[in-house]
């Protein structure tokens, strides 16, 4: 008889009917209890490897300078040497150079970011002068018109007129002689003979 057949005889004799599992004889414990099936495992490396895959974005920066055209300016000056009415250009415009300094982000290569660091003119403009003639020249002195009275040198047309270098107080006066041919109303021919200012 085996060994479980003896053990529910002895129960049976003492008068006592015991009702125990199988699974608890054999030390298996509950039924309940017993050890489930493994579930299969999921291939985790086959995934971390699909992940590790994953090309990861290259991401730069870079420092670049751009430069901007600074236009000239233009400014005019009189010139009361130069005729009036003159224009001429005496100074050249040249235009200057502004410099954006940016610090770019690339990401594979492609911009996705720029910030200005700073912005200043390298290179100062010069503004274009123009000169303008102001200068007016007098009318020319009208020569006097000469007394028709004397010859030889031209006696002006004046309230007197004295012999040049002499004692004569003007406010005219001749230079060189001079013959009367009519009448001599400024006296220049002091002894009568006909020239003054000898």
């Amino acid at each position: 008889m085996s060994k479980i057949g003896v053990w529910f005889k002895g129960l049976s004799r003492g008068g006592q009917i015991a009702v125990v599992s199988v699974a608890t004889i054999l030390g298996l414990g509950t039924v309940g209890s017993m050890a489930q099936p493994a579930s299969p495992q999921t291939n985790n490396s086959a995934n971390s490897n699909a992940v590790e895959e994953v090309k990861k974005p290259v991401v730069e920066t870079k420092t670049i300078t751009e430069t901007e055209v600074v236009p000239f300016g233009s400014q005019t000056v009189e010139s009361a040497s130069a005729a009036n009415g003159t224009s001429t250009v005496t100074t050249a415009g040249v235009n200057g150079v502004k410099t954006h300094t940016y610090t770019v982000t690339l990401t594979d290569g492609k911009e996705v970011k720029r910030d200005l660091v700073k912005s200043e003119v390298t290179t100062a403009p010069v503004d274009q002068v123009t000169t303008i003639g102001t200068y007016v020249a007098p009318p020319p002195v009208q020569k006097a018109s000469c007394d028709s009275n004397y010859t030889g040198a031209c006696v002006p047309i004046d309230s007197d007129v004295d012999c040049g270098g002499g004692s004569g107080n003007g406010p005219s006066y001749v230079y060189g002689t001079v013959r009367v041919v009519g009448s001599d109303i400024y006296d220049l021919d002091r002894d009568g003979n006909g020239y003054g200012c000898e």
